[in-house]
């Protein structure tokens, strides 16, 4: 074997080696993690409340944030192969359920609440309205998309990147903009 094969082949393992141990450390926290899952660089404020399918690829630096009061989870689930890109944040306090086969590319934001708005109490200690959030199957997601509460995006779904999702997609249909509109259909 080369040289340089012989350095390639280490940086690999000690990769994929560094990104067992964070994988076995979540489970003992209490994530449910499916096999051929990996995580590395990932931020989850209760472990519990998060569970995960097999095969799932998770890029760094994603956020796994519940907001809500200790309850038994999860409320957040991924489904089966799913692709999630660096930076994504998961911000809940309700639920949110991803599909099967989804690609959710880098900088997604999921944000199942809202604040109060009503006159004469301050925003800060009203009630937030909230709602779960759904991604169907074969959803592609693409760059810096926020999903806001109450949405569901239908199967083979596409979101052009910037879009801030405010509305249900129906399956097969292509949306973008902000706040998202419909832009065409999938054939």
């Amino acid at each position: 074997m080369s040289l340089l094969a012989r350095i390639i082949f280490r940086i690999r393992f000690k990769m994929n080696f560094s990104r067992i141990i964070s994988t076995c450390y979540w489970k003992i926290l209490g994530m449910q993690i499916g096999p051929k899952t990996l995580l590395k660089g990932t931020r989850v404020t209760w472990p519990h409340q998060v569970k995960m399918g097999k095969q799932c690829r998770l890029e760094h630096d994603i956020y796994f944030h519940y907001d809500g009061i200790y309850k038994t989870g999860p409320s957040i689930i991924i489904g089966n192969n799913v692709f999630l890109g660096f930076g994504c944040e998961f911000n809940i306090t309700k639920k949110i359920v991803i599909g099967d086969d989804c690609l959710i590319a880098s900088g997604c934001k999921f944000i199942d609440h809202n604040h109060g708005m009503e006159l004469g109490e301050l925003m800060s200690t009203q009630t937030a309205p909230k709602s779960k959030i759904v991604l169907e199957n074969d959803v592609w997601l693409g760059a810096n998309v926020i999903v806001l509460k109450g949405v569901t995006i239908g199967k083979g779904a596409i979101v052009a990147a910037g879009a801030v999702v405010n509305k249900s997609i129906q399956s097969y249909e292509i949306w973008g903009g902000v706040p998202a509109k419909k832009i065409s259909q999938r054939i």
